[in-house]
């Protein structure tokens, strides 16, 4: 990493418990596999994010639903390793925070997720005070859809960019994406009546977002502004695990899109999450990738 100037950035969405597996290959039915490896950790769209963007020298902080369960130390020990601060929208909650169970295939780094998500842990618009002072970004990942519009608004009267971070269509996002300055979505991304690429671009574009990229893996990435298209070639590496590559890619462009343009702030994010899926679970990457340069 090059020292450059820190920056505070806002990363608003679910907070999960993450187990992760090293298998062979996902288990048939009423069939137990033994694991090669395994790593726990903090998890969740906005969270993964968080991480990256405090590794890249950043100061990050979550805002999401913990809660008071035994289980919840485990998510704030690990945040606090990366240097990630919590902003806890439901501190005395007592049931035990949503927890994703992944096994991750060695040969192919393809994952299957079996996860409860925030449904359960809905917070108010309500926000803290001073939630948003001296921040410099904001990433949104639908996870807390209220929340997040919220903030949203309050950021745009600012000028503080947001990012919304689009793994898959959530309802409520309608009302959020008119807000944004950044869409980054995935392939699996449609809103109503969007069956293509274009398609999402289209309707985005209708919604005054001026800069839209859609992630394909390895697929080059496609990227739309008011006044341009254009692709950009993602970096081939040999791929260990593909878990959170797409997290990574959004923490690492919101620390990018603070110092480049658009298009060398999305190719950065791509360096980045291909160097992330060269390593098993979320946070080795950081840990055994110390020397790699990074943009």
């Amino acid at each position: 990493m090059s020292q450059l100037q820190s920056h505070r950035g806002l990363f608003i969405g679910v907070v999960t418990l993450d187990l992760i597996y090293l298998v062979d290959r996902p288990p048939l039915a009423n069939e137990k596999l033994a694991a090669s490896d395994y790593t726990v950790s903090a998890g969740g769209p906005a969270t993964n994010a968080a991480v990256a963007f405090s590794h890249l020298g950043n100061e990050a902080i979550v805002m999401g639903v913990l809660g008071m369960h035994p289980m919840a130390q485990l998510i704030l020990t690990d945040l606090q390793q990366y240097g990630v601060t919590l902003n806890d929208l439901s501190p005395t909650l007592a049931t035990p925070p949503p927890v994703s169970s992944i096994m991750v295939t060695e040969k192919t780094g393809d994952r299957a997720v079996v996860s409860l998500n925030a449904v359960r842990a809905q917070a108010s618009a309500n926000i803290p005070a001073n939630s948003l002072q001296d921040v410099a970004v904001i990433l949104i990942d639908g996870h807390q859809m209220a929340v997040g519009r919220t903030i949203a608004m309050e950021a745009r009267s600012r000028g503080i960019p947001v990012v919304i971070d689009g793994g898959s269509w959530k309802p409520g996002f309608e009302t959020v994406l008119p807000l944004a300055d950044y869409v980054i979505c995935s392939a699996n991304f449609h809103p109503p009546h969007c069956q293509s690429p274009q398609d999402v671009a289209a309707y985005l574009l209708n919604l005054g977002v001026p800069h839209i990229a859609i992630t394909q893996g390895q697929q080059p990435i496609q990227y739309w502004t008011v006044t341009s298209a254009g692709h950009i070639d993602v970096p081939i590496v040999t791929v260990v695990d593909t878990l959170g590559a797409g997290d990574i890619f959004h923490g690492a462009f919101c620390h990018a899109i603070l110092r480049e343009d658009f298009r060398d702030a999305l190719a950065i994010a791509a360096n980045i999450a291909a160097q992330s899926c060269q390593y098993f679970g979320t946070r080795r990457w950081m840990e055994e990738g110390r020397g790699e340069s990074f943009e």
